[in-house]
């Protein structure tokens, strides 16, 4: 029996486009532990400061303008919303962190929800944490990705917003988190820079989530 050829980089963007292509459906929003729903799909979540563009993104990879809840107030969302890609794949948009007008109690509620979500769901294949581009790592963004690495979960950071950057400072400041991220035992190694707006990086972290809906 011979095994199977690896995957071209043209089938690998042709699945991710169909896998995203699909149907896509809200299932809930988690505001308590108790209240996310159990998946036996592969899943994979979408975690960054307040703003950074989570919800955009989301809908730029889907399609869809509506699917996830974009807002013009930092902070807003406060729960961990799921959707179901088909029956594939299980997507969970965390709420943002690092709010400046958030209080202590709601900073640590959101520790603590996002803590066990990641310690508690085998299902979790990787957790793309999104950086703004514009602002490059932050104090908020490498604590985030320190509790990511004691928990032993894995992920990778993606670039938002690049169309706000010539193609000379994006290029710097790809470099320097690149870098950083270097020093984080569970981070893959693969940067992807990313904007809803022109579709930038959209194809390829389509056919990086496709292949994870595999394992």
């Amino acid at each position: 029996m011979h095994a199977r050829a690896p995957a071209s980089p043209q089938e690998t963007t042709e699945r991710g486009r169909l896998l995203f292509a699909g149907p896509c459906d809200f299932v809930l929003g988690a505001a308590l532990l108790q209240h996310i729903p159990e998946s036996i799909l592969p899943e994979i979540a979408f975690a960054g400061r307040s703003n950074v563009g989570k919800s955009s993104l989301v809908n730029a990879l889907t399609g869809r303008k509506t699917l996830a809840r974009v807002s013009n107030t930092p902070g807003r969302t406060r729960e961990i919303n799921f959707f179901r890609l088909g029956g594939t794949l299980m997507l969970a948009d965390l709420p943002g962190y690092g709010f400046a007008r958030a209080s202590k109690a709601e900073s640590e509620r959101w520790a603590g929800l996002v803590f066990e979500y990641l310690r508690g769901r085998p299902s979790l294949r990787r957790v793309i944490l999104l950086i703004d581009s514009r602002r490059g790592l932050l104090e908020n963004d490498v604590e985030v990705m320190t509790l990511l690495d004691r928990a032993a979960v894995s992920y990778q950071l993606i670039l938002t917003k690049t169309d706000k950057l010539k193609p000379g400072e994006l290029a710097a400041i790809a470099s320097r988190v690149a870098a950083a991220s270097r020093a984080h035992g569970a981070a893959h190694p693969e940067l992807i820079a990313t904007s809803a707006l022109t579709g930038q990086g959209i194809p390829e972290l389509r056919a990086e989530l496709a292949a994870l809906a595999d394992t």
